[in-house]
């Protein structure tokens, strides 16, 4: 019976969002009222129920804010640069031009905003090039490859907060098992690729797969030295100027102003955020010793700051600001709402339960859950946010209860979760309806079957080697 009531918050969001009868928020809300019962519970004898709930409350508001305000910044930036003249605008549906518009430039506009703009972003591309229908939806899912570094990581730092390790330390091992996905998917792009009509040569295949490995190489190596939230605008905006330059190189002095001026502001902050991971102990908020601190130099403030600074040059800035806060109301109500699920789940002892009960069950196999778990959490909650807050505290208990190393299960479930959050049934959804032709999801993901085995088998693969 306890193990029931501890299950039930979970079940509950699961259910309601897979069934399609409720939405993130109101799935969320019903998995809330589920945790009082499954958090009383699950308790110390002797604690009180609400000294606890409402401790824990202040701390997942706390934690919450600092990814809010990531998402906010990078809907603010959206807003700043949409319609400077981004590169992109390519015409001609050429096995480069999908390669570039996804697996490059969608990464790396996901990377520096976060919030599937990158997919957005990619289908605009192609749609420009003429391409429709589920294929065309596919590609563009395929510039969510990246997501744990998208939006400069506040999935992938909330995680780590909730529990209370260093988040470059979780990005580090997290990009071992997302690189080497990122080289899988260079064939799942050129089977869309001629799905959509537009086969991929040998030599250009090649090509592709050198970029890739660059992206992935960058990615591993650059946690040695670099903060991890930048290493996705590197990984991918690397590679992203050499193909641009190979494709259109600047000619004349208009041409290189065309470029400054759509890649200007990606410079700047990017810059902006080296600058400010190198201010030596900034001053900080930080009400709680075992939380982490926000400090002035956080990469929200950093974002906030330099779309401030971009939306002041521009006429309509102001409206621009409204309108991308006012998109940013819901999803950082749900975002608040994951948190303090998490905050009651975990400090209850309800996650740490369900996780022993799975590994005992499991057996030796209970590693292998792992990225199974993680994949379906992605998919299901819609974001890399959502699903770590969910699911991160219920897979490091579960690799411990199974023996793993302590960041083994962490590492691999912010790869799986975010991955399957970039396929997810809300993201997918937008997809079709920007197409608006009538695409359904189960055609999309039918595509993208190979991409979902790919996530496990590389989850897999890494929990064997690393066990």
């Amino acid at each position: 019976m306890t193990l029931l009531l501890q299950s039930a918050p979970l079940l509950l969001l699961l259910g309601l969002l897979l069934s399609g009868r409720a939405g993130p928020l109101a799935a969320v809300l019903a998995a809330l009222v589920a945790t009082l019962p499954a958090a009383f519970v699950s308790l110390p004898a002797g604690t009180g129920f609400a000294n606890f709930l409402a401790e824990e409350a202040l701390r997942g508001v706390f934690l919450a804010l600092q990814p809010i305000a990531v998402v906010a910044g990078g809907l603010l930036f959206h807003a700043a640069v949409e319609g400077r003249g981004e590169p992109g605008a390519m015409q001609a549906p050429t096995a480069r031009g999908i390669f570039t518009a996804t697996l490059l430039m969608g990464v790396f506009m996901e990377s520096v905003t976060g919030f599937a703009v990158g997919a957005v972003f990619a289908l605009a591309a192609l749609r420009g090039m003429g391409l429709k229908g589920p294929p065309a939806a596919a590609l563009a899912l395929l510039a969510l490859c990246m997501i744990p570094w998208g939006g400069l990581g506040p999935g992938t730092s909330l995680g780590a907060a909730l529990l209370g390790v260093p988040a470059q330390d979780i990005a580090a091992l997290t990009a071992w098992p997302n690189a080497a996905w990122v080289l899988l998917l260079g064939p799942v792009c050129w089977r869309l690729s001629a799905a959509a009509g537009v086969p991929v040569p040998p030599g250009e295949r090649l090509a592709q797969m050198t970029m890739l490995a660059a992206m992935g190489a960058i990615l591993v190596l650059g946690h040695r030295v670099l903060p991890f939230e930048v290493l996705g605008i590197l990984a991918s905006g690397v590679p992203l100027l050499v193909a641009l330059w190979l494709s259109d190189p600047p000619r004349d002095a208009a041409g290189w102003r065309r470029a400054a001026r759509a890649l200007g502001p990606y410079l700047a902050l990017t810059i902006a955020l080296l600058a400010a991971r190198a201010v030596p102990n900034p001053p900080a908020f930080h009400p709680y010793a075992t939380l982490p601190a926000f400090p002035v130099t956080h990469v929200a403030v950093v974002l906030l700051v330099v779309s401030a600074g971009l939306l002041l040059q521009r006429r309509d800035g102001g409206a621009r600001a409204m309108g991308a806060l006012r998109r940013a109301a819901r999803p950082a109500a749900v975002l608040l709402l994951y948190v303090l699920l998490a905050r009651w789940m975990a400090g209850s002892g309800a996650t740490g339960a369900l996780a022993t009960a799975a590994a005992n069950a499991l057996g030796a196999a209970a590693p292998y859950a792992v990225p199974v778990l993680g994949l379906a959490g992605g998919m299901v909650t819609g974001s890399n946010v959502g699903s770590n807050a969910a699911l991160m505290p219920v897979q490091k208990a579960l690799g411990l209860a199974a023996g793993l190393p302590p960041l083994l299960a962490p590492g691999v479930h912010n790869f799986a979760g975010a991955a399957g959050a970039g396929m997810s049934f809300g993201v997918t959804a937008m997809v079709c309806g920007l197409l608006a032709d009538g695409t359904r999801p189960r055609e999309v993901w039918r595509l993208l079957v190979p991409s979902m085995a790919a996530v496990v088998a590389v989850g897999w693969v890494t929990v064997a080697l690393l066990h």
